[in-house]
């Protein structure tokens, strides 16, 4: 469904240099201060003490987080966890204090405040659970990859697959270099929202792909910068309503979702709009300078004669 259609076709391509350029300056700029400054990596990663509460009433986490606060033990996440009378404390490491003696010291000040909580457990998470809980979204992140590769590559062709991984990928080390520059706690739920990311980016890819594939049988004296901007204008509609819907749920999540979700979404809104920018303009002009043809994507059929048609390779 289309509620509006832009009938000029704009020339994408042939600012293709810039869009690069400036992808290709803010990937450098991502990547330096990843490796100058690093993720501010929360207790799912370096370890620390979680402590389970529970109220007689429902938990008012905005008051725990005040509490906690003024205790000066790092940065920490309060979360609801499981009924709204229970919630979840995330603590980091403390030199010298165990977790036991945390979670009593903790459990005194939130004593002092409200003398209905009462303490349900209290977990040490080590740096070596932490270390596998990196490796292993590393690993999941790298998989991820792979499967893309490999399903453009079959869907359409090599340049696709190469163009659309490192529109892709960009945008991941994009995401993660705005989480280095305002130190902004990596936890699990940030690198959800990074997969999450990828595989959102790489549909709009896949439209994209497709429609230059549909272009390069029916334009079929059309140049090659001339059917790509022709499948992107005719994809714009689409990219606009989708993207624009998506981007306005995840602001929600992150305007009134808590500070539970406000990591999460905020890595989601980053990834949304970098994802339209690179899945439109770098993959595409990506594609157009790997030197795909109309040869590559469409070929004739194999009987001859005057009926003989071109089909779209699968």
């Amino acid at each position: 469904m289309e509620f509006f259609r832009i009938r000029t076709v704009i020339p994408f391509m042939k600012h293709a240099l810039v869009f690069n350029v400036i992808s290709l300056v803010t990937f450098l700029l991502a990547v330096v201060f990843l490796a100058t400054r690093g993720l501010n990596l929360g207790v799912d990663f370096r370890g620390g003490t979680v402590i389970e509460i529970a109220y007689s009433h429902s938990a008012d986490l905005t008051r725990v987080r005040s509490v906690i606060d003024k205790m000066n033990l790092g940065e920490f996440a309060v979360q609801s966890f499981g009924s709204s009378n229970s919630a979840l404390i995330r603590l980091p490491l403390k030199e010298g204090l165990s977790s036991a003696q945390l979670s009593e010291r903790v459990m005194t000040t939130l004593k002092a405040d409200d003398a209905t909580v009462s303490q349900q457990r209290v977990e040490f998470v080590g740096p070596q659970v932490g270390k596998e809980l990196y490796e292993n979204g590393a690993l999941a992140l790298l998989l991820v990859s792979i499967g893309i590769v490999a399903y453009l590559a079959l869907r359409f062709e090599w340049r696709f697959a190469v163009s659309a991984i490192a529109a892709n990928l960009h945008d991941v080390i994009i995401i993660l270099g705005f989480f280095a520059v305002f130190q902004w706690e990596f936890s699990l739920p940030v690198l959800a929202a990074i997969l999450a990311v990828l595989g959102y980016s790489v549909n709009e890819s896949v439209v994209i792909a497709d429609r230059i594939r549909e272009n390069f049988r029916k334009m079929r004296k059309a140049t090659v910068p001339d059917v790509i901007n022709g499948a992107i204008t005719s994809t714009l509609s689409r990219t606009i309503i989708t993207h624009g819907c998506t981007l306005m749920m995840v602001l929600s999540i992150l305007f009134f979702g808590g500070e539970t979700l406000h990591y999460f979404a905020l890595a989601l809104a980053i990834g949304i709009c970098f994802g339209i920018y690179s899945s439109a303009l770098v993959m595409a002009s990506l594609v157009m300078w790997l030197g795909v043809s109309r040869e590559d994507l469409v070929r004739p059929d194999k009987r001859s004669g005057a009926g003989a048609r071109e089909k779209i390779l699968p």
